[in-house]
């Protein structure tokens, strides 16, 4: 039975002598305003037109009412207002803000919203790199991770003398039997374990992976083509990589070695470690008695059994207030006029700690 609405006002009790009413008589209603400031900022940066650029669409034009860059419009901007599921679309079809933004504020058919519901949305999301009888959308992976690294070259307007670009493998908690599901020890849940590597606030590389996976995994190739790409506009550029203990693996290291690209990576704590401390751990146990943080450094060169093919240089780092031991590794940055000094090599370790204790390292 449809729902019978009166447009007159409500009254309700005054506050502070002010009278308070409510109506129904407001028009197409949107609690999604902010999208515009995400509007504003594409028609600077031009990304949801480059983006749909990656897209190949063979659909009759004539049989379609939503365009490839329409469809690429609303999802780019569903996620970013928190309308991950498809399925939401169905319900901000008429929503007058993304009708705006997608430039389309009816449709053609007499039958059929602005936007494109979720049955339609599938249809790009389930695109294939190749054409098929059945996927009349396709895409460019590598025209995509380009895309996402020209953006933040363009974001300069001179080349800067050293980027820092930094690897982390976090998770992302999967609610349901989606394909690649499986159990991670470390988050205590099903889910899939993206690479992502910023610089700064850019995003530069973003790969969802199953979570049956080595935290590394796919790095070194990632790595290798940002760094291809960045020295072709900027060829002298300094390039220092930072990621956490579970990226310190013998490939990605001989790679950076090899290609002159510095590294500061995380290791985790283990025996033979804590034997190459012990001095300092003590040291840092006795002045912690006083109550407050003690800390000692050391810089040594250090290898592991087998998995490492030479000897890398190491600083490590005993805490006496906690009672734990810490280190990490970076390969000898190059010499500055005045040194590198104490203060960066302790500042790099503060950063390489920056989002806590390191938890995929590999035994000594």
């Amino acid at each position: 039975m449809p729902t019978e609405c009166s447009s007159d006002l409500f009254g309700f009790a005054p506050v502070e002598g002010r009278q308070v009413v409510a109506a129904f008589d407001g028009g197409t209603i949107t609690s999604d305003a902010g999208a515009l400031l995400l509007g504003a900022t594409d028609r600077a940066i031009r990304l949801l037109e480059r983006f749909a650029s990656c897209f190949q669409d063979a659909r009759c034009p004539e049989l379609i009412e939503h365009q490839v860059a329409t469809l690429i419009g609303q999802r780019v901007v569903g996620i970013c207002l928190g309308y991950e599921d498809l399925i939401d679309h169905d319900q901000l079809r008429p929503d007058p803000v993304l009708a705006m933004l997608a430039g389309k504020l009816t449709a053609r058919r007499s039958d059929c919203a602005p936007l494109a519901g979720k049955s339609t949305l599938n249809r790009l999301e389930g695109s294939r790199t190749a054409l098929t009888r059945y996927h009349k959308i396709a895409h460019d992976p590598a025209q995509i991770e380009q895309l996402l690294v020209t953006l933040f070259l363009e974001a300069h307007r001179t080349a800067p003398k050293q980027i820092v670009l930094d690897l982390d493998a976090t998770d992302d908690p999967l609610h349901g039997h989606q394909e690649g599901r499986f159990f991670h020890g470390y988050y205590d849940s099903y889910c899939y374990l993206p690479l992502y590597i910023f610089c700064g606030r850019h995003l530069l590389a973003a790969k969802l992976r199953p979570a049956n996976i080595d935290g590394s995994a796919g790095a070194l190739e990632e790595v290798a083509r940002i760094v291809r790409q960045i020295r072709a506009h900027w060829p002298r550029v300094r390039i220092l990589l930072r990621a956490d203990s579970g990226f310190a693996r013998e490939a990605l290291m001989s790679w950076c070695e090899q290609n002159r690209v510095d590294f500061v990576f995380g290791l985790a704590r283990n025996p033979r470690l804590v034997e190459e401390i012990a001095v300092e751990l003590l040291q840092a146990e006795e002045a912690g008695q006083t109550g407050q943080p003690a800390r000692r450094y050391k810089d040594f060169r250090w290898t592991t059994r087998d998995s490492w093919s030479r000897r890398r240089r190491v600083i490590a780092k005993a805490e006496g207030d906690r009672g734990e031991s810490q280190s990490a590794l970076r390969r000898h940055l190059a010499q500055s006029q005045g040194g590198p000094g104490a203060l960066p090599v302790r500042g790099a370790l503060r950063r390489a700690w920056r989002h806590g204790e390191p938890h995929q390292g590999m035994p000594g």
